[in-house]
C-alpha cells in the first residue's frame, strides 16, 4: 500500500473471485481453452439483435434511462413468466425490479436484509460472489456442508442456526456443483426459515437448465415464506445474454421498497438497450432457447464421458443442472488454486479452483461445459496429455 493511503474495512473483507482471476491469468499466458468461466458459447439470438436494432432506430428513448425499477413492459413480462413457471402471484409495479444482471439484484437484497454481524447460511460449496456480497454488507457467511451427491443437508442447516442468523442464501440449480435440489429438500429449507424467522434469498439463474426432469420448484412459491423471500434471476444463461447485463428480482413490496433504494444509488436503472434485449428474449420465439438447452445437455454427456476416461485421476458427481461439474482431483494433493494456475501455464486450460467456493470445494476443480464441443474436446485432450507428461 502506498504511504498514507487507507481503504475501507468493507473492501478489505472481500476479494475478486477466482472465476474472474483465472481467465485474467490465461489472457496473459495466451493460447488457452476454457473449462472455466460460466459463459454459454451461444451468440445473441438473431430475433433479439433485430429487436434491439429496431428499438434503437425507432424509439428515441431506447438509449436513455428507463424508469428506475425497469421498463413497465419488461416488468410485466417477468411477472407473466414467474406466474407461468413458478406459480407466483406477482404485482409487476410493486414487486419486480429489473437490475444490472442477477449480481446487482443479489447485492440489493443482501444490503437490504443483512446487518453488521448478521450470519447468513449458505449450502457449501457456495457461489463465490454470494460470499463476497455478504462480507461486503458486514455479514458473516456460514457455510453448511452439502450432503451426499452435493445435496441439501437440511439437518445441518438447522444445526447451523444461531441467534445471529438472519438469512439463508443459495442457488438452485447450484453453481458450482450442478446439483438440483428437490421438493423435499426445499420444503425442509423453508421449514428451517419459518421456524427461526429467517429471510431466504433464492438465486434461480440456472432454473431452465435442468436435464433430467422438470424445472425445480421455487421456494418463493411456498406460503410459509410469504413476505420473507427474495427471488433473483438472470437473462444471462438461459437466454445467452451474458454481456447485456440484465437480470431481475421479485420480492414483497416492503422488501422491494428497500432494495430499490440500493438499486437507485448504485445503478439508477439497468441499461435500457439491454432491457429491450431481455424483452425480446421473453416475448419472441422460444425454440432457439430450447435448442441451446439441448446443446448443453449434449455437452454434459461429452464432458462426463471425457471425465469417465480419466477415472482414477478425477472423480465427479454427475450434474443435473446448470453447466458445471465439480471434479475431485484424485491424482494430486496439491491445493486447487495452485493446481488451476499450473493447468493454465502448463496445459493452457482454464479451470476454476474449488477452494474459491469454500473449504468444501478444496480438492476439486470446477469445470464448465458451456463452451462449444470442439473447445471441450480440445480442453480435455490437453488435460489428458498434461497428465501423461
Amino acid at each position: 500500500m502506498a504511504m498514507g493511503m487507507s481503504f475501507s474495512r468493507r473492501v478489505g473483507r472481500i476479494r475478486i473471485s477466482e472465476t474472474k482471476l483465472m481467465p485474467m491469468i490465461a489472457a496473459e499466458v495466451g493460447g488457452c481453452v476454457s473449462l472455466g468461466q460460466g459463459v454459454p458459447s451461444f451468440p445473441t439470438p438473431e430475433h433479439v439483435v433485430d429487436a434491439v436494432c429496431r428499438a434503437l432506430r425507432e424509439d428515441g428513448a431506447a438509449g436513455k434511462y428507463s424508469l428506475q425499477p425497469g421498463m413497465p413492459a419488461l416488468r410485466e413480462a417477468v411477472a407473466e413468466l414467474l406466474t407461468r413457471e413458478k406459480g407466483l402471484r406477482v404485482d409487476p409495479r410493486a414487486e419486480v425490479a429489473i437490475t444490472v444482471g442477477a449480481m446487482e439484484a443479489l447485492l440489493c437484497a443482501v444490503l437490504s436484509l443483512v446487518e453488521e454481524g448478521d450470519e447468513v447460511l449458505m449450502p457449501s460449496p457456495a457461489y463465490a460472489s454470494h460470499v463476497e456480497q455478504v462480507l461486503l454488507a458486514g455479514g458473516v457467511p456460514v457455510p453448511v456442508p452439502a450432503g451426499p451427491g452435493w445435496g441439501l443437508d437440511v439437518a445441518a442447516l438447522e444445526a447451523a442456526v444461531t441467534p445471529r442468523t438472519r438469512a439463508i442464501l443459495f442457488c438452485n440449480p447450484c453453481n458450482p456443483t450442478g446439483a438440483v435440489f428437490g421438493e423435499a429438500e426445499l420444503r425442509g429449507l423453508a421449514g428451517v426459515a419459518e421456524r427461526h424467522g429467517l429471510y431466504v434469498i433464492t438465486d434461480e439463474t440456472y432454473d431452465a437448465l435442468v436435464y433430467d426432469g422438470p424445472m425445480p420448484m421455487s421456494v418463493a412459491a411456498l406460503p410459509e415464506l410469504a413476505g420473507r423471500c427474495v427471488l433473483v434471476n438472470s437473462f444471462s444463461k438461459r437466454f445467452a445474454l451474458t454481456g447485456w447485463r440484465v437480470g431481475y428480482a421479485w420480492a414483497s413490496a416492503p422488501i422491494m421498497d428497500q432494495m430499490l433504494k440500493v438499486h437507485d444509488c448504485t445503478a439508477i436503472c439497468a441499461p435500457t438497450v439491454a432491457q429491450h434485449a431481455a424483452l425480446a428474449a421473453l416475448r419472441g420465439p422460444q425454440e432457439v432457447f430450447a435448442a441451446m438447452r439441448t446443446a448443453l445437455a449434449a455437452r454434459r454427456e461429452l464432458a462426463c464421458a471425457r471425465l469417465d476416461a480419466l477415472a482414477g485421476a478425477l472423480s465427479y458427481v454427475r450434474p443435473a443442472g446448470a453447466f458445471y461439474i465439480m471434479a475431485r482431483t484424485l491424482f494430486t494433493g496439491e491445493p486447487s488454486r495452485q493446481l488451476a494456475e499450473r493447468l493454465i501455464r502448463e496445459a493452457r486450460v482454464i479451470t476454476i479452483p474449488g477452494s474459491t467456493f469454500g473449504a468444501a470445494g478444496e480438492g476439486h476443480l470446477r469445470l464448465s461445459y458451456g463452451a462449444g464441443e470442439a473447445e471441450l474436446e480440445e480442453a480435455f485432450d490437453r488435460i489428458s496429455r498434461w497428465m501423461l507428461a
